[in-house]
Order: structure tokens, then C-alpha cells, then sequence
């Protein structure tokens, strides 16, 4: 017997089973870190698909497995073409295609680009709420206005609750007010700051998400004592501020390539051991969460398609037992041997 029929999941239903579950969403990153961490998984390279006309615009391969009890394989697919914005269309698309793990054909075709955004948020709260202990913090900078640092807005305010004030900083002063007001009703209070410092030296939860593809911030010591920087966008930060930072990662290995601010400080360094632990190591209880509650700590994840295969599972079923998604009938063919003479 097989099965020869795809589900398929549209953006607009992904949207709808995703919505209002925040904490759902964070619970599953952290058990797919856990997993992962746990050694239960297979996670090859990440594969980049470069264009010689433009440095900015790349389409990437995640291809993933993650066992225990998820048993989900797949590849993510996901393009970012950072002028999009310009044209009036969103930075990235992605589909996902989930496989089954028994028999290796595919299952499901699901939108992506809200499963990786959302996860991406969620492993970026879930950190500052791992980091942060029992730390209270009012405020988060956050350096760049698109997508990834709304998503992590919200996913912030579920897992740290004492949060009260926005400030934003962006090298377009049109799209951080356009921020601004669409923030407006998730904090108390929302400010554009006028320089990186002012929001450096006012805030002890700081996020990046930014299309920079080199570093550009050299110096963290605006940054008070204690602060937790979310460095989703992995490219902002010299190697010298990486080095002088506590540093905590998703993964090594992952995040140790593609000219990151890790890679380039491992080059610097000729080595890793700057590199404190991952996110997962402090969440099996391996490493403490902090170092040294001074010391100014940098979660760098590369983002592993671990965490889209959880995810996307998680959306998958929660598709068919709410009888959403259309199914493609007989999209594979039938075994070769059913039509041999």
C-alpha cells in the first residue's frame, strides 16, 4: 500500500493555525533544541545559492531530520532578495517540504516563510528568556524594522512579560516610523532612536535583524553591564566585539561559516573556544545560563532547519485535524511495477 497524495498548506491557513499560540510556537523550538542537542538528529550544511549580479541575494537549502518523538525530515527552501522591499513584496519566500520518515516520500508542502519567521522569533525570545533568568527588563532595542524583529516583538512580549518600552533604530528613518506605528499597540511606549549609542546605552535586551552582509558595529561598550544581545542577523558585529562577548550559539558547527561574525572570529582567533555553548547545552542543563552576570552575552543562531521541520510539523498536524490545506490526489506516480507487462 502507499500513499501517492500531498497536503498542501497556503500562507493564509499557516497564519490562521499560528495564530495566538506564541508559547506554543517557543515550547516547540525549545524540545527541537533539546532534541537536537541530545544528538538526536541529522543537520547536514546549510547549501547557498548565490548570483553573480548581486551579493545581497541568495536562495538556501535546509535539509533537516530530527527524531525523538518529532520523526520529521524535510528540506526548507527559502530565497532572500533584500530589494524586494522596494518593490512592494516581502524580503523572503520559502516553501517546506516535509518527507516521510519511513518511506522517504514527501507528505506535505507547506508555506514557509511565516513557519521560518515565526521560528526564528521564537529561538530568538526563547533565548532572552533562557538568558535573562530571573531578570527583569523593561525595555529592548531593536536594530533594523522588517519582519523578523516584529515577529520577535511579539514573541518577546509572551516570554518576557515585564517588557514595557520599544526603541528602534533603522538607516531608514521612514521605515523605523513605519515600525513605530505598527508597534504601537503591542508597547506602552515606542521610540525611534537617533543613533545606535542612544540605543545601546538604554536598553539590556538588544536584537538584531538587519540585511547587512559585513559587520558594522565595532564597539559594545554603550551596552550596560548584563545586556543580552540577540544577533539573529549573525553579519552585524566585528569579530573583535564577538571575541570580547560572552557567546552562546544554536549550533558550532552551523554557525561557524558563510562569513558570519562567528566564522569571521574564529579566522581572527584560529580557533573556536570563544564560543561558550549553545543554546541547547544550557537548556539540558549541561551549562549554566550565564558566565559571569557582568559580562555582555551574544546569542549568534544561524538557523537550523531543525527548527522549521518541528515547526512545520506542528503546523502539519495541526492542518489535518482542523481539515484545512488541499490535497494534490495522485501526485506520485504509481510503483513502475504496476504498469510493467
Amino acid at each position: 500500500m502507499y500513499n501517492d497524495d500531498i497536503l498542501i498548506l497556503k500562507g493564509k491557513e499557516v497564519a490562521e493555525i499560528l495564530s495566538g499560540r506564541e508559547r506554543d510556537v517557543i515550547e516547540v523550538v525549545r524540545v527541537a533544541y533539546k532534541t537536537h542537542a541530545a544528538g538526536k538528529s541529522s543537520l547536514p550544511h546549510s547549501t547557498f545559492l548565490r548570483f553573480l549580479e548581486s551579493e545581497k541575494n541568495r536562495i538556501i537549502a535546509l535539509p533537516a531530520y530530527l527524531g525523538d518523538d518529532f520523526g520529521v525530515a524535510g528540506i526548507k527552501w527559502i530565497s532572500s532578495f533584500p530589494d524586494n522591499l522596494s518593490k512592494g513584496l516581502d524580503r523572503a519566500s520559502a516553501v517546506l517540504i516535509l518527507n516521510s520518515t519511513m518511506t522517504g516520500r514527501p507528505e506535505a508542502i507547506i508555506e514557509g516563510s511565516i513557519i521560518s519567521a515565526r521560528r526564528t522569533a521564537a529561538s530568538a525570545a526563547l533565548a532572552a528568556e533562557t538568558l535573562l533568568g530571573e531578570r527583569e527588563v523593561e525595555g529592548v532595542g531593536m536594530i533594523g524594522c522588517g519582519l523578523i524583529n516584529y515577529e520577535t516583538a511579539r514573541f518577546l512580549l509572551a516570554a518576557v512579560p515585564s517588557l514595557k518600552k520599544l526603541t528602534i533604530f533603522d538607516l531608514s528613518r521612514e521605515r523605523a516610523e513605519q515600525f513605530k506605528r505598527v508597534c504601537g499597540a503591542l508597547f506602552d511606549e515606542v521610540e525611534v532612536a537617533d543613533d545606535l549609542r542612544s540605543l545601546l546605552s538604554r536598553n539590556q535586551l538588544v536584537t538584531f535583524a538587519t540585511t547587512a552582509v559585513r559587520p558594522h558595529v565595532s564597539d559594545l561598550s554603550d551596552c550596560a553591564p548584563g545586556t543580552v544581545v540577540l544577533h539573529t542577523s549573525l553579519r552585524d558585529l566585528t569579530p573583535e566585539v564577538i571575541l570580547a562577548s560572552d557567546n552562546v550559539v544554536d549550533d558550532v558547527d552551523h554557525v561557524s561559516r558563510a562569513q558570519t561574525s562567528i566564522h569571521l572570529a574564529e579566522q581572527l582567533a584560529g580557533d573556536r573556544s570563544f564560543v561558550r555553548c549553545t543554546l541547547g547545552d544550557i537548556l539540558l542543563g549541561r551549562e549554566p545560563a550565564r558566565r559571569d552576570p557582568e559580562a555582555v552575552t551574544v546569542f549568534s543562531p544561524f538557523g537550523l532547519g531543525i527548527l522549521d521541520l518541528a515547526l512545520g510539523k506542528f503546523v502539519r498536524d495541526q492542518g489535518v485535524e482542523r481539515s484545512m490545506g488541499s490535497a494534490i490526489n495522485s501526485f506520485l506516480p504509481a510503483p513502475w511495477t504496476e504498469g510493467a507487462v
